[in-house]
Parts: structure tokens; C-alpha cells; sequence
């Protein structure tokens, strides 16, 4: 398509866009909610942190407050009477968490949080030994998996000088090349015991080649896991297809499911029945069928399931309920056709605003190609980036700021439009004057 920088067009792509509607099930933070200006408006800001907090469903208080009166009607008869009797709440967000991953049911629970998730998963898939004890890790990785691989390294008696190798990209890049990563594999050879990466990475919004990773990893030995948090809801999975062993991800970024949502695992379902394979266990993982005779001795549920540890957090899963019964209406295909829509448009607005003027250059770092990201784009400034992300704030434009220089900006398919875009681009033309 070709697109063009009026207003007219944007207006006529999002009277084309067959998902439009589906804004109108989000609450739009407005300007007189956000802006410390002293006339705020009550205009919808353009919220582009969806890849931070995604936006609130509005059925999200429904999905909670019937919880809620099975709470206060039923008590701990809520377990097994309520509506979504809570002794099994977990399963019903099994089959859409699936489709999301392109994973088995056995394959996937939603239990605990990010980083907790990946440290249990880690007890069970990174098993060093004296010989194969690296683990290779993209540099720059969002601070929690950086502390948690460090952690367990030092936990098993290694030297995280010694133990965790970074990927980089070449000089004058910005972001790694996939031959990079899987020759680093190669040369690593029977000393890698895990390799451990963000689907996407948070920074540079490139959506790594899980597929050939995990075949490199695998060639030499190694187990393959990912951190999802910036992939779950964003770009195409198919975790079991690519044969990933282990992944982890958040709710409350693209999955809309509130701040600090629970999180969703995925292991492949090889594992299944592994017994052997060690794990830190709890009740919740046990046989359901034994788990009420309070006997001694673990027996796994089986698949992903064994891995829990106790009973469903039902309030923040009824949330996370709320946004995949949207997810399950739009249709993941629906919405990955227009995020690359979405996304691209965005591009074009940024690449014809350095066309125009001379005061500002943005350098968009995310790869260009589709393959390679979801909807973030992220954007260096020539100069005084914090300053214009502040400015942009003030005029209502809600993204995000990472240290040392970007401005990550994420066009979320289901509920940012096109004149979305369009005003981001109004007002970046209006700051340089």
C-alpha cells in the first residue's frame, strides 16, 4: 500500500480497518486524567505503552466483580459452587492461552509471575555440569532475566564472568543477526548448558528467529527457553512447532490483564511425562486426583500443569480472562495482519517527518522487517531524547522512555487507530515548529 501523510487518509484507513470496534471495548486514558497541565483536556491521549501496561477491557470490573459475589454469597463455597468454581479456575484460561503461544493445552498453565516462573523453570531445564555450564543470553536483556540467570548461576557455583556469555550486535548495528547467534552456539559447543532469550527483545522491539535458535541450541546439546514477555500477544508464536522447551511470559503488557497480571508458562510437551526431571514442587502441581489426601510424596500433574505451585490467583486471573475472550473475538491472524499494517504506516509517518525538517531526526532501531518485529518501534532522537519524550508526554502522547536513549513507542492493533498515528505525527511536526 502506499501511504501518504494526511489526515484524510488516516481517517479513511480506519473507516476500512474491520478491528476498529474493537477500541471501544479499552478505556483511552484522557489528557485530563494524565496532563499536569493546568488547562487539561478531556481528549483521549495517544497511548502507545501497551508494550509496558496495556489498556483496561472494558469488561474487566464485570469479570472481577463476579468473583467477588461468589466471594461474598458462597465463601469457600466458591471452590466448587461459584459460577467459575475456583478449584479449576485456571483450566479455563488453558485452550486461549494455547492459541496465543501455538502451543498444546498440556503444554501451558497460567500461574504466579514472570520472573518467579522462569526461576522454576530454570531449576528444571538449566542443569549445569562441570563441563556444559554457559548460558547465552542476548546483552542488554530486560533487567529481571539479567539478575535471574546471574542468580542462578551463582546458585549452582559458577561465575557469571564465567558462565553467562552476551550476544552483541556488530559494530554500527543495532540489532543481532540471526547467523550471529546461531554461530555463537556453535563455537560454544558442549560447554552450553542453556540458552536463555527474550522472544523480543524490549529495547530494540527485533523478534528473534526462535525456530533456528532452538535448532542450534538443540544441535549441541543445550536446552533452548524463552522470556515472552514482549512476544505473548505480539508477534506469531508456535512454541511447540519450533520444538522451544521451556518459555515464560507476563499478562499485562499485550495481554491486557492489569498491573503485575499473572503469568503464563509454556513446556513442551517431550516433558510431559518426565517424572525424573527435577522441579520445585507444590500442592497445586500435584495429582488432582490424589491432591485432597494430603499424602506424602509428590506425583506430578501431567505437562506444564505439574509445575504450579499453589491454587489459582483468581481476581488477577478473572482479568486476564476478560482480555482473551477479546482476543478470542478479534482473532489472532485479524490483529497480526493489522499490527504490520499499523506498524508500517507508523514507520512511513516518522521517515516523512525527517523528510520535512531539519530541527529533528528520529532513527528507528526495531528492524524493518515485518518478520523480524511486532508493532514497537523504537526511536533514537539526534538530541535531547528525554526532553522530547517529556514534551511528547505533555501533549498527551503516552509511551515510554529507556535509559541510555529510546523512546519506545508500541501501536497496539487492538485498540490504537489509525489517526492514532497520524496525531503522533501531527504533534512531533508541531514540536519542530
Amino acid at each position: 500500500m502506499n501511504f501518504e501523510t494526511t489526515k484524510d487518509f488516516a481517517q479513511q484507513l480506519d473507516k476500512n480497518d474491520s478491528l476498529a470496534h474493537f477500541r471501544y471495548k479499552f478505556w483511552i486514558p484522557t489528557l485530563n486524567s494524565v496532563s499536569k497541565n493546568t488547562n487539561p483536556s478531556k481528549e483521549e491521549t495517544v497511548y502507545f505503552c501497551g508494550n509496558s501496561l496495556g489498556l483496561q477491557p472494558k469488561t474487566t470490573k464485570a469479570y472481577i466483580e463476579q468473583e467477588l459475589e461468589d466471594w461474598k454469597n458462597l465463601g469457600v463455597e466458591g471452590h466448587f459452587h461459584g459460577k467459575n468454581p475456583w478449584l479449576f479456575y485456571h483450566k479455563l484460561l488453558t485452550k486461549q492461552t494455547a492459541k496465543i503461544v501455538g502451543a498444546k493445552e498440556i503444554e501451558v498453565v497460567v500461574m504466579n509471575n514472570l520472573t518467579v516462573n522462569l526461576h522454576l523453570l530454570m531449576v528444571s531445564f538449566y542443569r549445569p555440569t562441570q563441563k556444559r555450564f554457559k548460558i547465552l543470553m542476548e546483552g542488554g536483556a530486560f533487567p529481571s532475566d539479567q539478575y535471574a540467570v546471574e542468580s542462578q548461576v551463582k546458585f549452582h557455583g559458577f561465575s557469571p564472568n564465567d558462565a553467562i556469555v552476551e550476544l552483541i550486535p556488530r559494530t554500527g548495528e543495532d540489532t543481532l543477526r540471526t547467523e550471529d547467534i546461531t554461530k555463537k552456539i556453535e563455537d560454544l559447543g558442549d560447554s552450553l548448558a542453556l540458552v536463555m532469550i527474550g522472544g523480543v527483545n524490549y529495547y530494540t522491539g527485533q523478534f528473534f528467529d526462535l525456530e533456528k535458535i532452538t535448532a542450534a541450541a538443540h544441535k549441541v546439546g543445550a536446552t533452548a527457553g524463552f522470556d515472552l514477555a514482549h512476544a505473548a500477544g505480539n508477534v506469531p508464536l508456535q512454541l511447540h512447532e519450533w520444538n522451544v522447551d521451556f518459555a515464560t511470559w507476563c499478562s499485562y503488557k499485550y495481554l491486557n490483564s492489569g498491573a503485575g497480571g499473572t503469568s503464563g508458562v509454556f513446556i513442551h510437551e517431550k516433558y510431559a511425562d518426565d517424572d525424573l526431571l527435577p522441579r520445585f514442587a507444590g500442592w497445586w502441581g500435584h495429582d488432582e486426583k490424589a491432591r485432597f489426601q494430603m499424602k506424602k510424596g509428590f506425583i506430578p500433574m501431567r505437562g506444564a500443569e505439574g509445575w504450579q505451585l499453589s491454587n489459582a490467583q483468581i481476581l488477577p486471573m478473572a482479568a486476564h480472562k476478560a482480555s482473551l475472550d477479546i482476543f478470542e473475538e478479534a482473532g489472532f491472524e485479524n490483529l497480526r495482519q493489522k499490527s504490520e499494517q499499523l506498524t508500517a504506516y507508523m514507520e512511513f509517518l516518522i521517515e516523512s517527518f525527517n523528510k520535512e525538517q531539519s530541527k529533528i531526526k528520529i532513527k528507528i532501531i526495531t528492524p524493518k522487517n515485518k518478520a523480524e518485529r511486532g508493532c514497537q518501534l523504537s526511536l533514537v532522537f539526534d538530541k535531547e531524547g528525554k526532553k522530547y519524550h517529556e514534551i511528547l508526554t505533555q501533549k498527551g502522547v503516552i509511551s515510554d522512555w529507556r535509559e541510555p536513549n529510546v523512546i519506545r513507542i508500541a501501536p497496539i492493533p487492538l485498540y490504537n487507530s489509525f489517526m492514532d498515528c497520524y496525531r503522533f505525527y501531527a504533534i512531533l511536526k508541531e514540536i519542530a515548529g
